[in-house]
């Protein structure tokens, strides 16, 4: 998928040397779930979020002195831009501010008066910080789930457009938003009609998702729908696990919807059938692991893993390269054309070189 012929536009909001919105890529972000305060921890958790390929990196700010970690993560020479995550207390979010954090996260609605909320605005803008909003069916206004009954896409959107009213009162506008909700219709209905409601870029999730295969399903479901209509800037998959894990879901769900130039390596393979000669499953099992240990999981290539002959090249004529599998042996194929023969036991050793051989001849000269 072309993303970007059916993208919405939006302003682009600068995070740091990240960009959200406008033409930029989608940026992949997680949270760190370390202490804040213990700044090795979570400055170690930040390195290895980077080094899977997290683009934006967000950390809670519980206190004026839990902000001070962002020192230690400069120090450290962390390049990715980092966001603080601030409830409640505007003093943090000056704190965060003038610490030089590149992102600020609030609700302005809880944050206090408007003196509060000018401040805020005022320090952030003083030092071109954006704001991103972020709402969740967990935390709307009384009065606006009076007025609706329940969490519902149009409370999520009203309560939304509330908050960005808040800033734009006093002329701010380098603004993010997220609308989260456990439930997916409910996510995906919110966004669309936020979507219709504001210029700015939207921060996608599904909030409390849960763990291992069904939090990927609910964020895919929730998160895809939404990149297929063209709505969507930013991205993070919310699991109960391992931060690293949110990475490597974002990254699937953006393979999985085909946006071009940021989905790394697209593996496609058939379901098996009686025609199946080769014992593909397994085969495909181990043909991931060793791309991941490779380092190749990122180039942008697609590779197919077909089961037989008979269909494989022709089902596959898009990939770059891939083999169909005969019994004990398989042909290689280019974008559907047979070019070799090898046994079973070469068919991971010479996609790799395949892979390497592709990826070589994209590099600029």
């Amino acid at each position: 998928m072309n993303y970007n012929r059916i993208r919405r536009k939006t302003k682009e909001i600068a995070v740091g040397p990240c960009r959200i919105g406008g033409q930029a890529p989608i940026a992949i972000q997680s949270m760190t779930n370390t202490d804040t305060a213990d700044a090795p921890a979570t400055v170690a958790q930040i390195r290895e979020l980077e080094r899977r390929g997290c683009d934006i990196v967000r950390i809670s700010v519980p206190s004026l002195g839990a902000a001070d970690t962002i020192l230690a993560i400069r120090q450290a020479g962390v390049r990715i831009p980092v966001v603080a995550d601030i409830h409640f207390d505007y003093r943090i979010a000056l704190r965060c501010a003038e610490l030089g954090f590149d992102k600020i996260r609030i609700n302005p609605g809880n944050i206090g008066d408007d003196d509060r909320v000018r401040a805020v605005c005022d320090a952030c803008r003083a030092r071109n910080i954006p704001i991103r909003i972020g709402v969740n069916s967990g935390s709307l206004e009384k009065y606006i789930l009076e007025r609706h009954g329940a969490p519902t896409p149009e409370a999520l959107c009203e309560s939304a457009l509330y908050h960005i009213s808040l800033l734009e009162k006093f002329d701010f506008d380098r603004i993010v938003v997220s609308i989260k909700a456990s439930n997916v219709p409910d996510m995906i209905r919110a966004n669309r009609l936020l979507a219709e409601a504001c210029p700015y870029p939207l921060h996608l999730g599904v909030t409390e998702a849960g763990g291992g295969g069904r939090g990927l399903l609910k964020s895919a479901v929730g998160i895809g729908s939404l990149l297929c209509d063209g709505i969507g800037d930013t991205v993070r998959v919310s699991l109960t696990d391992d931060p690293v894990e949110e990475i490597d879901a974002a990254k699937r769900i953006l393979q999985a919807v085909g946006v071009e130039g940021q989905c790394g390596m697209d593996i496609v393979s058939c379901p098996t059938c009686a025609r199946t000669k080769i014992d593909l499953i397994p085969l495909v099992r181990r043909f991931e692991e060793a791309v991941r240990e490779a380092g190749l999981d990122r180039v942008p290539v697609k590779v197919a893993l077909m089961g037989c002959v008979v269909n494989g090249p022709g089902e596959a004529r898009e990939a770059d390269v891939g083999i169909a599998g005969g019994q004990g042996e398989a042909v290689l194929f280019r974008h559907g054309e047979i070019v070799d023969r090898l046994p079973e036991s070469d068919i991971i050793g010479r996609l790799l070189r395949e892979i390497r051989s592709i990826a070589d001849s994209r590099k600029p000269s």
